[in-house]
């Protein structure tokens, strides 16, 4: 199985994006999978080498604009249930579940 690399982003990569990542991180444990989840402010995202990307809606578009990799949009950074809905699928989908 594949290691992936997921990179959560914020406007400045300090704040909401460490949010997110910590609550990506309780996410995969839970579902066993092996990752490495990284945080990134939105102006070095898109040269960061990583597999998938998770953003708040705000900075998706222009994320999705710059890069070739899925970017998944999340409205509320700290709901495990919405980061799940919305990006489980294409993690699995990346690590060939």
């Amino acid at each position: 199985m594949k290691r992936l690399k997921i990179l959560t982003v914020c406007g400045f990569g300090v704040g909401s994006s460490l949010v997110l990542k910590m609550k990506l991180d309780e996410l995969l444990k839970e579902e066993k999978i092996d990752a490495h989840v990284e945080t990134a402010d939105v102006g070095s995202a898109s040269s960061t080498p990583c597999d998938i990307i998770f953003t708040s809606k705000e900075l998706s578009e222009k994320l999705t604009d710059s890069v070739s990799i899925p970017v998944v949009s999340i409205s509320n950074f700290i709901d495990k249930n919405e980061i799940k809905q919305a990006g489980l699928a294409k993690i699995k989908e990346l690590i060939g579940e």
